[in-house]
């Protein structure tokens, strides 16, 4: 999946780089960071109705739709895909290494 992640992710900086007439892609660059949030949080809603629906071939096309979307954010956002590979890899050398959480009251 890093590769296919990747290879958008460099599409997504081509676009941004090199625009081109008709690209959706370059539509959100230009229309700036508060469009693609605003998108980045109707496609999050969009997996959490699909998922509920339990629709999992929607769910799917749904997530896409979101990492898409991110992709874009990061971009714009000068985030590259090693950055967050780089968190990823010490969040899963972190699994099993359970912090005691902490409780909340979901009564009140």
């Amino acid at each position: 999946m890093n590769d296919v992640m990747e290879g958008l992710y460099q599409v997504v900086l081509d676009r941004r780089s090199h625009p081109q007439e008709g690209s959706y892609t370059c539509y959100l660059f230009e229309k700036g960071l508060d469009k693609i949030c605003k998108k980045v949080g109707e496609e999050a809603s969009e997996v959490i109705i699909a998922a509920k629906n339990g629709d999992n071939s929607e769910t799917a096309g749904e997530i896409c739709d979101l990492l898409y979307h991110l992709l874009v954010l990061m971009a714009q956002q000068g985030i590259s895909t090693q950055e967050i590979t780089a968190i990823l890899e010490q969040r899963r050398q972190k699994i099993g290494n359970l912090k005691v959480m902490h409780q909340s009251d979901h009564q009140s």
